[in-house]
């Protein structure tokens, strides 16, 4: 008999189960099976929230998650069977005591995984845990869960984690995490060669990787170490799951859901072979301090080192102390993870390494080459800057793909339109993204901005290529950067104005050494670039030019947002957050015709429009973003866009194709800083991304 327990996020979707059970199948052909589940993620906060003070809709939101997923894995008759049942019993979670709400969210999970797999011809059968545990009775538990199995002929056994009975017959629960408790006295009460745990990491970690990046997997680790690490706060196992296990000898090994044939742990009765006996790091809140513990064999140089390594980072600390051959101590919680990462790169990185994770929400020109640009330029970015970059999540909003261990950049492409995603991507990254990591905007969204601030408030930083997500109210934009500086979490978005051209740092220097900008003129529109210069040799109509730009992908969906500077005024916004005049050269009569019409019509403005766009003289047109300061109006700047006419003086009159340039002027500096160079391309956007990421 096989005993294998799933976490809420192995349940988390259809999706989700699907894979379960495919683990499961695969077990049931060596030994029949029991199933131990949590709740789906976040449905027993929920459910600890409806039993403080119920609250009607929250509780139709939950149950619609539900449906969600039935709706997924079942039709016809088996998904209204399905939906009646999960409608009963959340209308008998409504109606049951406050303190007994919680208890339902393995009720719910274990019903739609138990139907699913029937319908799919396994012989199964569905075990209530609040008549089988008896909380703090580990005899009359195993009586009974081994009477219910030896009564069934069923191949497989569906049972939820998480609740019991007490030993009056009151429903209860074996606290959180108390789901791997719950398997474990399955395991125990069958005789279970060994007991997997299956969560959304691999295995247990030399540390938390949402604190340290850079962490690996432990291979093989004794009970007594794993229940070190659980009860000093490693939070992938939960401490009472070892005892059971441990007494009956039965191996633990914790895996992957997500990636079934990658690494895991083994725990069992065997040392621990990792080198030096150092196992991990593990930490918890305690009083008013982090406590922090290398778990391993307490040896006289672990003192030593953790007293320099620390002392180097100059990081103060309390206190070292043996215990079961563990050292502790304590330091400030604002110093935690610094703390945390300087003595694993001392104990447990053979080389420094940094990791960096990233997601890229986007899957357009710029996200594809990034994602190949990542692939490519991985041995020299690691051998150049120490830092390897995995691919944790890539999505739009259609289809997603997460791996914790890092996505295939090679691959990604082949896979990512058959997965298809039941949970919006942002959804998705702040529930699985280990703090630290950045996320990608690389689409053009034009409210992707508005999740920004959940995501730096969990600890991620962000780069964007997006404009739409920076050229908003000031308030919303000084708002995110606020956020991003009190998470402790950066926000760059270099590319959103000159692609690769490094505009926005090297007017950052000069403003944080006090320099003050006089002037920026900015020719930024790589659409009105080309159109402009092939216009002057007289050789087309700016209609067919225009069209012409359209075809090759760059201008807008309408051209018309182009003509009539939005894209520039973006850029302006971006560098000044202040804009004021814009010249249109789309007539009034155009702006809301449609697409034919309005080329037809700029076909009839043809006379007009070559009076005012050809060059005069030695002068050339140049559809210029200016700042100026002018201390007579609020802020002291004023802005416009439009039509100039620039000399051979002018560091824009050489400018050919979609070539951008942003001159900048300031006090400190006789000459104008000039930055110029091609301003269009995937490639050099994602070139631009990475360097954000990297610097």
């Amino acid at each position: 008999m096989r005993v294998l327990k799933f976490g809420g996020s192995s349940v988390a979707s259809a999706t989700a189960v699907s894979r379960v059970l495919d683990i499961v199948g695969k077990a049931l052909g060596e030994d029949r099976v029991i199933l131990v589940s949590s709740a789906i993620s976040g449905c027993t906060d929920a459910l600890i929230a409806l039993g403080e003070c119920y609250d009607g809709d929250a509780a139709s939101s939950l149950e619609a998650r539900h449906h969600g997923i039935i709706k997924r894995l079942f039709t016809g008759e088996e998904r209204a069977a399905a939906d009646a049942e999960i409608k009963a019993l959340f209308d008998e979670m409504a109606a049951a005591p406050s303190a007994e709400r919680v208890t339902f969210g393995e009720l719910f999970s274990t019903r739609i995984i138990a139907r699913k797999a029937a319908t799919e011809g396994i012989d199964v059968a569905w075990l209530d845990s609040r008549k089988l545990v008896v909380k703090g009775d580990d005899a009359e538990t195993f009586a009974r869960i081994k009477k219910a199995v030896e009564s069934s002929g069923a191949r497989l056994f569906v049972a939820p984690g998480f609740i019991a009975s007490d030993a009056d017959g009151k429903v209860c629960t074996l606290g959180r995490g108390g789901s791997d408790y719950s398997a474990a006295l399955y395991a125990a009460a069958v005789g279970a060669p060994r007991l997997e745990i299956w969560t959304d990491v691999p295995g247990i970690m030399t540390a938390n990787p949402k604190d340290v990046p850079s962490a690996r997997t432990i291979s093989e680790m004794s009970y007594q170490a794993a229940l070190e690490m659980a009860e000093h706060g490693a939070k992938v196992l939960y401490a009472p799951t070892v005892a059971p296990t441990m007494k009956a000898g039965i191996p633990i090994r914790i895996l992957n859901t997500f990636d079934p044939t990658g690494l895991f742990t083994v725990i069992s009765a065997s040392h621990s072979t990792n080198r030096g006996g150092w196992i991990g790091l593990a930490s918890r809140k305690v009083g008013d301090k982090a406590e922090i513990c290398l778990v391993g064999d307490g040896e006289r140089s672990g003192l030593e080192r953790i007293s320099s390594t620390l002392t180097r980072s100059g990081i103060a600390f309390g206190p070292l102390t043996k215990e079961n051959g563990n050292i502790i101590f304590s330091v400030a919680p604002a110093l935690e993870k610094e703390a945390l990462k300087a003595l694993h790169r001392e104990f447990f990185e053979g080389r420094r390494l940094s990791s960096i994770d990233v997601f890229i929400a986007g899957t357009g020109a710029v996200g594809m080459a990034l994602t190949e640009m990542i692939g490519d330029t991985a041995p020299t970015v690691r051998e150049r800057t120490g830092k390897a970059l995995r691919i944790l999540g890539i999505g739009n909003t259609t289809c997603s793909l997460f791996d914790a261990a890092g996505l295939n950049p090679s691959t990604v492409w082949e896979s990512l339109p058959s997965a298809q995603s039941e949970e919006p991507f942002v959804e998705k990254v702040l529930r699985v993204a280990p703090e630290g990591a950045i996320f990608v905007d690389c689409t053009d969204s034009e409210d992707i901005y508005l999740r920004y601030s959940d995501l730096m408030a969990k600890g991620l930083s962000i780069v964007s290529s997006n404009r739409r997500s920076l050229a908003i109210p000031y308030h919303e934009y000084s708002a995110m950067i606020a956020t991003a500086r009190s998470a402790g979490v950066f926000l760059r978005y270099e590319t959103t104005v000159g692609a690769a051209l490094p505009v926005l740092e090297s007017v950052a220097r000069g403003t944080n050494t006090c320099d003050e900008v006089l002037s920026i003129e900015a020719v930024v529109s790589c659409t009105l670039n080309q159109i402009l210069g092939e216009y002057s040799e007289g050789k087309a109509s700016f209609a067919s030019l225009l069209r012409r730009a359209q075809d090759a992908g760059l201008t807008e969906a309408d051209p018309r947002l182009d003509l009539e500077g939005k894209d520039a005024l973006r850029k302006l916004l971006i560098l000044a957050r202040e804009a004021g005049k814009v010249q249109s050269l789309v007539p009034p009569s155009l702006h809301k015709c449609g697409l034919e019409a309005f080329y037809a019509g700029m076909e009839e403005a043809e006379p007009s429009l070559r009076e005012e766009l050809m060059p005069r003289g030695d002068q050339r047109p140049r559809y210029v973003a200016v700042l100026e300061k002018d201390p007579s109006i609020p802020l002291g700047y004023s802005a416009s866009i439009g039509i100039r006419f620039v000399g051979p003086e002018h560091p824009a009159w050489q400018l050919s194709g979609t070539e951008n340039a942003v001159i900048v002027r300031s006090a400190f500096h006789p000459y104008p800083l000039v930055i110029s160079g091609a301003g269009e391309g995937a490639r050099l956007a994602a070139s631009s991304i990475l360097n954000d990421i990297l610097r």
